[in-house]
């Protein structure tokens, strides 16, 4: 199938994904390497247990290699990133949730924030690093619950662990890009600020969509927190997208328009339409539609852990800078995250063959509406 034309930069080109086990970095080193990256994985081991997308998806077959080290050793990312020297650093390794930011505190402000930082630094110490693509949250902002959506430019907080040290990361990143220069004039550095992904292969604790497949698998009650929470809820690929478009951008620029690399370094926001801003009942109802099971009996838990209920970014300058655009409406982005799941369910032993098939369908509809 024709290949976006933005991402034939990732042809034979060397790229270092952190957290190429967890969710969003499974999905973004399969699409890697269908754009013939030469990727190198770092992170933990995944999770053990026997849905884990990793493993099951063969995500470690499609790296030329994987190496299981903790970001919070700086040593050792030093010495990986001067043995690979990859050209382009795609940065996911971090603790996602929110409900373990709050057992795990510390753990959480030393991987995102001091995790974060040595992977920056050994980039800098590493000339043929050219571009660093830092993936954060849409949760880096001082939420005011209010219904306008956040720009690029506003102010930065963030109340739970998880949000407050995505929100840090974002600090430190803008002093790598503003002050810390490498020996040669250092590289080109951009943040990714989105969230509430949904698709398949998600297994966390306390997220909805896994919660809605394990209770449907286990044949008991789904338990609500926040019904009436309202999410801007997007497809992983659509993240993804986002990630190797801005990556993109970073390494060749835009001839078209006389823009040079350097043009793309900042703070970008990627969230859908206003149309995929739906609460949590309503993506509940759209998941057990798919699945089959409408009826599913749901019931009503209590959480006492602070959530925010509605927030949602201002993507116009991705948009207008990177021509990146949201592609699946709610309905589809509902229609191929549980179609995952039920396929998953009834043949484990697909998953691979469906992380493909939904790679190459979306990279259709992607590069018909955005290039």
């Amino acid at each position: 199938m024709p290949i976006a034309k933005p991402f034939s930069a990732y042809a034979g080109t060397r790229a270092l994904v952190t957290g190429h086990s967890g969710f969003k970095g499974g999905w973004l080193v399969a699409w890697l390497a269908k754009l013939g990256a030469n990727i190198t994985g770092v992170s933990l081991p995944p999770d053990q247990g026997p849905d884990n997308l990793f493993e099951r998806a063969k995500i470690g077959e499609r790296c030329q290699d994987t190496r299981w080290i903790d970001i919070r050793d700086d040593s050792a990312i030093d010495r990986l990133m001067q043995e690979i020297r990859p050209k382009i650093v795609f940065h996911l390794a971090a603790q996602p949730l929110v409900h373990r930011s709050y057992r795990e505190p510390l753990r959480t402000f030393a991987t995102n924030i001091l995790g974060a930082a040595n992977v920056l630094e050994a980039a800098r110490h590493c000339e043929e690093v050219e571009a660093v693509v830092f993936v954060t949250s849409d949760k880096v902002y001082d939420n005011k619950e209010w219904m306008w959506a956040y720009r690029e430019n506003d102010r930065l907080g963030g109340l739970d662990p998880y949000s407050a040290s995505k929100g840090a990361a974002e600090i430190v990143a803008r002093s790598f890009m503003e002050v810390l220069r490498g020996p040669s004039g250092g590289y080109r550095l951009a943040t990714a600020r989105g969230g509430n992904v949904v698709g398949g292969g998600d297994w966390s604790e306390n997220r909805i969509v896994p919660d809605i497949v394990r209770a449907l698998r286990a044949g008991e009650p789904l338990v609500l927190r926040h019904p009436e929470a309202t999410r801007p809820w997007q497809h992983v690929l659509e993240l993804c997208a986002g990630y190797l478009s801005l990556g993109a951008h970073l390494l060749v620029g835009n001839a078209a328009r006389g823009q040079p690399p350097s043009h793309f370094t900042g703070a970008f926001n990627f969230g859908p339409d206003r149309t995929n801003e739906m609460p949590v009942r309503r993506l509940v109802d759209a998941a057990l539609t798919v699945w089959g099971q409408p009826d599913h009996p749901v019931e009503l838990g209590e959480s006492r852990l602070h959530e925010s209920t509605y927030l949602r970014v201002d993507s116009s300058k991705s948009q207008a800078e990177l021509g990146w655009r949201p592609t699946l409406g709610f309905d589809d982005t509902m229609l191929w995250t549980m179609e995952w799941y039920r396929r998953y369910a009834e043949v484990p032993s697909c998953a691979s063959l469906l992380v493909d098939e939904q790679i190459d369908a979306y990279a259709d509809l992607y590069e018909r509406k955005c290039i």
